[in-house]
């Protein structure tokens, strides 16, 4: 096939110069020997005279390209039409993925999973088989590729989460909610996470260095275990609080102690509201939580529950998506409790 015979110290050049006229051929590949590199080309590509290069018939391996994604290694396996509805995106937790697939793809779901274990390099693809639900928030996971491994340490920031997949909801699509929030707590102050999961909330916000102290309260123990296991291998953790147990329990007595309490429940969050208004400190913030079509319905829920109270907005933001139209929602709230 045709190609070029550059000498070295041309080389990147020469390339440079080929690829801005697209005649490189990308199907094969560039070899190189001490003196020359070797550049396959299209069969109808127009080369210059350039001294020192010479247009050469010659053999080339065949280039191995990376997929870009997943969706690339099934194309002649799976019919076009059913690889359309499958979503690109998928969660990536240490070294667990997470992948959605729909019904009437449920016959290839082994293929996919190991589709999926290609392109991304991990241990284990596990599907999704129910959304969170339940008391302790966790949902069913099918094994589809891999090693049966569903405890992981996953990485965001500087921040290490243990985590058991099929015991404990974690979401790495929160990692950034997470540092906002941690960025908001000052110097001494005292932070209520009221459903805490594995603590990734609490481990962001004693990384940061400021909290005096962060409570950590979930219902599942399995979290709570989580919770005391990340507080160990993290930096501050010493100041991680977990505490096992229904957090109105744990309130009970309890009022305006805290200078942040978190509400990430977004499904029933809004049944805790008037207990996160006793915790906080009058000044406090509430960060709150709700799936939503707009601000305006969780800014009124909040604002109600807080009465008679002032109510300051400090913050509003889009989460993550979680239907068409519905969103993950957060809302930062300074609750005033000595201004009506």
């Amino acid at each position: 096939m045709k190609g070029l015979k550059v000498p070295k110290k041309m080389a990147n050049e020469i390339i440079k110069l080929l690829v801005e006229s697209s005649v490189i051929n990308r199907d094969y590949r560039i070899r190189r020997d001490d003196e020359h590199v070797y550049i396959p080309i299209l069969e109808d590509a127009d080369v210059p005279e350039i001294d020192g290069v010479t247009v050469i018939d010659d053999s080339f391996d065949e280039s191995k390209r990376s997929p870009r994604s997943f969706i690339d290694i099934l194309r002649d396996e799976i019919p076009a039409e059913l690889l359309e509805s499958i979503r690109r995106s998928f969660d990536i937790i240490g070294d667990v993925v997470i992948v959605e697939i729909p019904y009437e793809l449920e016959d290839y779901r082994f293929r996919i999973g190991e589709a999926v274990l290609e392109f991304t390099g991990r241990r284990a693809v596990y599907m999704k088989r129910g959304s969170v639900s339940g008391v302790v928030r966790t949902r069913e996971l099918e094994l589809i590729a891999g090693e049966p491994v569903s405890e992981t340490v996953h990485r965001e920031y500087g921040s290490r989460i243990l985590v058991d997949v099929k015991k404990v909801y974690f979401s790495p699509r929160l990692a950034n909610e997470r540092e906002i929030v941690a960025g908001q707590v000052r110097d001494g102050e005292v932070v209520l996470d009221m459903f805490a999961g594995a603590g990734p909330f609490a481990v962001a916000i004693t990384r940061h260095g400021r909290a005096s102290k962060v409570y950590a309260v979930d219902i599942n123990p399995d979290a709570v275990h989580y919770i005391r296991k990340n507080a160990e291998i993290n930096p501050g953790g010493d100041r991680i609080v977990a505490i096992e147990g229904d957090v109105r329990e744990f309130l009970r007595g309890r009022e305006s102690f805290a200078d942040h309490v978190i509400m990430n429940l977004p499904g029933t969050a809004c049944e805790f509201l008037d207990d996160a208004v006793r915790a906080v400190k009058d000044g406090g913030i509430i960060h709150y939580y709700e799936f939503a079509r707009d601000f305006e319905t969780p800014m009124k829920r909040l604002s109600k529950a807080a009465e008679p109270f002032s109510v300051e907005f400090i913050d509003k933001r889009r989460v993550k998506s979680r239907s068409p139209g519905v969103w993950h929602m957060g809302i930062d709230a300074r609750i005033k409790k000595t201004e009506k």
